[in-house]
């Protein structure tokens, strides 16, 4: 043998104390895993990702999930600008013995500058339901349903900036471009409807949130996952036949649409986009008799409307609770995920459009609760009465928390990325359970820190999905909504 022609490594193979020594290893190396192996401490053997199988012309029928759950459709309910958790859900007697004064270790600036002195909560709280949960006078209604709540009260988020915050519930990163949660969830499962959109965005009757439709958008998914956002006041557009077109036209119209698209797609199968564009046009097509179908809230009992406040308190009150009866309607008709906005963002907000209260936070968390809190309670409760919480899972959020002091101007609070309160209700969920805790002032989470990443992992979770194996290969990487991140909270699960 010419060991001239040999590497390295393999000359020192022909060394006998070389060779010995790797052999030791090797055989240490294998004496190790199955050690390893027979303590569980192993990686799964099937750890790679769960891709759905998707037909490109039908991107929305029905797919099984990863493990069978309760929960087959999720409303996320969603309020831009940051409720107050030391106002609301987040009790804290320490601030009544500190109001006034400022405590050392509390921040000199925070995001919009001087900070001021510890404030107490701006309404009382009182126990509420069997489970003596302390909620405030602020959302009276919410607050009789305590005991069918799950609240979440040490989330932290990585940003104090409202557009990225948003982005960051919503789709898991601070930037934009990226699926949102609607749309991964129906990318996963398709929906049990084929009349009406798989995820549908009801938007505040005042318009967008901050980061607009990227808040439901399907980013580098397929571009048919994405959310479809109308409301009740304004359903989706273009879907009446003008009156001098006969329906047989009309039919014979989609009819030689459908033979020029099956043509079309055998000669570019794959292409995403079209077909999209193809399954949107089918589906505008059913929508023409399925949304006035929907959309006929008028015709809802009077009881109905009377617990949901249709005819009460501002005009916004009114349209916001229209929007809920609507939310309600859609997920009766099947479709997998609907998320209501309650605030908007057209001008800046300040408390005025959503829950950002910078100032006078007295006036305007109260006027933003006068138009969530009566409706939202009664279609928790609608969904509760007719059974729909045995599969639907009710997620309650905003993007951040408020600060335990006020700013500089003595009358809001400013942006607390620190620490905020969510809850959960319905399929797969505790009912009258509290995780976390906040520090004494409801600045800092201190018990059960919980980060975004988890939050959503555990959302995926309830709906039968994986977070670690839903993903999604773009630009060489496998992206999934929880980055490389996030633990599901097995406390939190019934």
């Amino acid at each position: 043998m010419n060991s001239e022609k040999l590497s390295p490594i393999g000359r020192s193979l022909l060394d006998r104390r070389g060779f010995l020594g790797q052999s030791g290893m090797s055989m240490g190396a294998i004496a190790l895993s199955q050690l390893i192996a027979r303590d569980n401490l192993l990686a799964s053997e099937s750890v790679g990702p769960i891709r759905p199988s998707i037909n490109e012309q039908k991107p929305y029928a029905p797919r099984p999930p990863h493990f069978e759950t309760p929960a087959k459709q999720v409303l996320v309910i969603y309020c831009p600008g940051a409720v107050s958790h030391v106002d609301t859900f987040d009790y804290k007697p320490d601030l009544y013995k500190m109001d006034g004064r400022k405590p050392p270790g509390l921040p000199a600036v925070t995001f919009e500058g001087p900070t001021g002195n510890i404030a107490k909560p701006f309404w009382d709280f009182k126990p509420r339901g069997e489970s003596g949960k302390m909620v405030s006078d602020l959302l009276p209604n919410l607050a009789e349903m305590v005991d069918d709540f799950c609240f979440m009260h040490s989330l932290t988020t990585q940003t104090s900036a409202h557009p990225q915050g948003e982005n960051f519930m919503n789709t898991g990163f601070t930037m934009e471009g990226f699926p949102s949660f609607g749309a991964w969830v129906t990318y996963a499962l398709g929906c049990e409807t084929e009349e009406l959109p798989a995820f549908v965005a009801i938007n505040d009757p005042r318009g967008l949130a901050r980061s607009g439709k990227n808040n439901f958008g399907s980013g580098f998914l397929p571009a048919a996952f994405q959310g479809t956002d109308f409301t009740a006041a304004h359903p989706p557009a273009n879907l009446v036949r003008p009156g001098d077109y006969s329906g047989s036209a009309d039919r014979d119209s989609v009819s030689l649409l459908q033979r020029f698209n099956a043509g079309h797609m055998q000669r570019y199968p794959g292409d995403a986009d079209l077909a999209a564009r193809i399954a949107s046009y089918e589906l505008a097509g059913r929508m023409q008799s399925s949304v006035p179908d929907v959309m006929d809230i008028a015709g809802e009992p009077a009881h109905v409307h009377d617990a949901y406040g249709t005819g009460t308190g501002t005009e916004l009150k009114r349209a916001y609770a229209n929007n809920c009866i609507l939310a309600r309607r859609l997920l009766e008709k099947g479709v997998r995920v609907v998320q209501l906005f309650n605030g908007s963002d057209p001008s800046g907000g300040n408390g005025i459009t959503n829950w950002d209260s910078h100032s006078d936070i007295l006036k305007t968390h109260a006027m933003q609760a006068e138009i969530m809190d009566q409706p939202t309670a009664a279609l928790i409760a609608d969904l509760k009465q007719r059974g729909m919480l045995d599969h639907t899972v009710v997620v309650w959020c905003t993007e951040f928390g408020r600060m335990p002091f006020l700013q500089a101007n003595g009358t809001g609070r400013d942006h607390n990325p620190g620490a905020f309160t969510c809850f959960l209700a319905g399929a797969g969920v505790k009912k009258g359970f509290s995780y976390g805790e906040s520090d004494e002032f409801g600045f800092k989470a201190t018990v059960n820190e919980t980060s975004v990443y988890d939050f959503n992992a555990t959302l995926l979770h309830l709906m039968g999905l994986d977070h670690e194996r839903l993903t999604y290969y773009h630009n060489g990487i496998e992206r999934r909504l929880t980055n490389v991140h996030g633990h599901v909270i097995q406390d939190v699960l019934s």
